[in-house]
C-alpha cells in the first residue's frame, strides 16, 4: 500500500517518495485476526471531527468476540470428529512438488493436535483433516476382502461315468487372503487328498462323490483366512446313476436267490417221494 502521507515541496506533492509498492494475495475468508485489524484500522483513521461513539465500538467488539467463539467451537467440533476416525479406513489427498494430486488409503492409527488442529496418522505420515476425501466403515473393508465364489455352480455327477468337479473361487485380498479351502458334503468333511486348490480353481475328485446316494447336495466351502469365511449357497452337485460294480453285485445276488429257489423246489419233490 502506498504511503497515506506524502512529502510536500513548494506546495506540490513529492512523487519521488512514492517509489515502492507491495503486492498481497487476497483471501475470500475473514478470520478473527482480520476483523481485529479492521477494527484497529478504523480507530486509527477515523474522522477526528466525527469519531465513532463508544456504543459503536462496543457493538463491534461484541461481534468480534462472538466470531472468535464460533471459530473456536468449529475447531473443537472438527477435532472431535477427527478423534472419531481412529481405526477407520480413509482416503486422503496428497499433492507432490509437481502439483500432482494422488490418493493415499489406509487406517487411521492415531490423531495428534498441532497448533490446535488435528492431524491424522496413516502409515507413519501425518495428514490434515482438510486432506480427507472419504471414510469407510471397517466392516465394509473387511467384507470387501473376504474370499468368495464369483458365480453359482450347478454341477452334475454321473456315477456310471464319474468325472472330477472343478469350479472357480476368489481367495480374497488384504488381511483376509486364504491359501486353502476345505469342502464339506452331506455334513462330512471331504478328505484333503480328494480336494485340490490350484490358483483360483478348486477340484473335487470323483473318489469323494462315488459313494454318495443319488440326490442333490449343497457344497459348503470353508476358507482358511483369518475369519474362516464360509460359503454354503453357491455350489450344488446333483448325483445320479449307478456304477457297473453295483450292477454286477446286484446280478450276482439275483442268481444266488434263483439258485436257492431251485434247491427249495427239489427239496419239496424229495419230501413228497
Amino acid at each position: 500500500m502506498a504511503d497515506l502521507v506524502q512529502n510536500v515541496t513548494d506546495g506540490k506533492v513529492d512523487q519521488s517518495t512514492n517509489t515502492s509498492t507491495s503486492a498481497s494475495t487476497g483471501t475470500s475468508s475473514l478470520d478473527k485476526d482480520a476483523f481485529l485489524q479492521l477494527l484497529v484500522t478504523q480507530m486509527k483513521y477515523q474522522d477526528p471531527l466525527n469519531p465513532s461513539t463508544d456504543t459503536q465500538f462496543v457493538e463491534q467488539l461484541a461481534t468480534f468476540s462472538q466470531l472468535e467463539q464460533m471459530q473456536n467451537l468449529n475447531q473443537t467440533y472438527s477435532n472431535s470428529q477427527a478423534f472419531g476416525l481412529v481405526g477407520m479406513y480413509v482416503d486422503v489427498a496428497e499433492t507432490d512438488s509437481a502439483g500432482k494430486t494422488s490418493i493415499k488409503s489406509g487406517y487411521v492409527d492415531y490423531v495428534v493436535l498441532s497448533n490446535g488442529k488435528a492431524q491424522l496418522s496413516i502409515d507413519g505420515s501425518l495428514y490434515s483433516t482438510d486432506q480427507l476425501q472419504q471414510v469407510y466403515d471397517s466392516t465394509y473393508i473387511i467384507k470387501k476382502g473376504l474370499p468368495y465364489v464369483p458365480k453359482e455352480v450347478e454341477a452334475a455327477f454321473d456315477k456310471a461315468d464319474p468325472e472330477d468337479i472343478t469350479f472357480e473361487v476368489n481367495l480374497g485380498s488384504g488381511d483376509t487372503v486364504a491359501s486353502d479351502v476345505a469342502v464339506i458334503i452331506n455334513d462330512t468333511v471331504v478328505d484333503s487328498d480328494h480336494v485340490t486348490l490350484s490358483g483360483n480353481k478348486v477340484t473335487i475328485k470323483k473318489e469323494a462323490l462315488e459313494d454318495l446316494e443319488d440326490g442333490t447336495y449343497k457344497i459348503i466351502l470353508v476358507f482358511n483366512d483369518s475369519l474362516y469365511t464360509t460359503v454354503s449357497d453357491k455350489i450344488t452337485i446333483k448325483v445320479t446313476g449307478s456304477s457297473s460294480d453295483e450292477d454286477s453285485d446286484s446280478g450276482d445276488n439275483t442268481d444266488e436267490d434263483s439258485g436257492n429257489s431251485d434247491d427249495g423246489s427239489d427239496s419239496g419233490e424229495d419230501s413228497e417221494l
